[in-house]
């Protein structure tokens, strides 16, 4: 944080503090929760287009910064990203073609067979092969979506960060491409880490969840546990607030109090004890650690009250 004309530093805000999960080949990993909590930042680190201040992120046991660390161009084929906004990613001023073909070009794989890879690719990610002469204002939210998942899956990568994927889309369409992303996970074997704050979208294509707030994951599960035995009260919360499509079914739906904490001057303690209705005197005194639970060790969560004691690790394993 800087002030004054000289922009002097005056204080750290720490986006991300002490994250720590590990995401398994072929799976999709959920990360979920309130604007400014971090899951974005999270994403651009894992991308490489932020890099840390502390800790490691590895891929397959390799550091991905660093002097021994993956170099970009092999980590531009292992990682790709699908943006939240499908017109902002793509260049307005090349066509489709000329999208999908630079990455070829890029990574020297520009050969013979460059127009019959292109021409199937698009076809894969369900569009027509005339697409490749336009440009992308000629195409709806979807269809753009749709050359952004074409572009990401190019080069045949392992792991695929989707920033809000279909926030920027229409009801009727999300469920499409969340198919359409189903379906190429399936057949390219693909590993998924799906950030979004809407839990419907989570739930739908999820294996595991993770949740985040203000900077630290509290609850880290099997996507069904998570949704049918939450732990962590801003889990609940979270959970309360999805709306359930049959009129006749009544949820009780849990209200969050007091103000969100600052980013710059986070509470001591944990940093949910300002809004959490099961707080304790341990809970503005000690900062829970992420842990499994007893009776699940694969369903963690940072909490005195539901989950006290535990250890914590730092490192982010793909």
């Amino acid at each position: 944080v800087t002030s004054g004309i000289f922009l002097r530093q005056t204080g750290h805000i720490h986006a991300l503090d002490g994250v720590s999960f590990s995401v398994k080949k072929g799976e999709t990993l959920g990360i979920v929760g309130e604007s400014g909590c971090g899951k974005t930042t999270l994403g651009r680190c894992i991308m490489g287009l932020t890099e840390p201040t502390a800790g490691e992120i590895r891929i397959k046991g390799k550091p991905f910064f660093g002097t021994h660390g993956i170099s970009r161009i092999e980590s531009a084929a292992t990682l790709q990203m699908i943006f939240q906004d499908p017109f902002e990613s793509l260049d307005p001023r090349q066509t489709v073609q000329q999208i999908l073909e630079e990455k070829y070009i890029i990574h020297g794989r520009d050969g013979k067979h460059l127009d019959q890879e292109i021409h199937a690719l698009i076809e894969k990610v369900g569009l027509l092969p005339d697409a490749l002469t336009k440009f992308p204002h000629e195409f709806s939210g979807g269809q753009r979506q749709r050359i952004g998942i074409a572009r990401a899956v190019s080069l045949d990568p392992e792991i695929i960060v989707c920033d809000e994927p279909v926030s920027a889309l229409d009801v009727s369409v999300q469920s499409k491409i969340l198919n359409l992303l189903l379906a190429l996970q399936q057949e390219m074997g693909l590993t998924y880490i799906m950030i979004s704050h809407d839990l419907s979208v989570v739930r739908h294509i999820s294996d595991r969840i993770g949740v985040m707030y203000a900077g630290k994951m509290v609850e880290l599960g099997d996507a069904g546990d998570i949704y049918e035995n939450a732990r962590h009260p801003y889990t609940m919360a979270l959970l309360s607030a999805v709306p359930i499509p049959d009129p006749r079914v009544r949820k009780n739906r849990i209200l969050l109090k007091g103000e969100v904490p600052s980013a710059e001057h986070p509470p001591a303690g944990c940093r949910f004890n300002t809004r959490c209705g099961y707080v304790q005197g341990l809970c503005f005194e000690q900062e829970p650690l992420l842990q499994g639970s007893q009776e699940n060790p694969d369903h963690w969560i940072a909490c005195h009250v539901f989950n006290p004691g535990g250890q914590a690790c730092r490192t982010i394993d793909l």
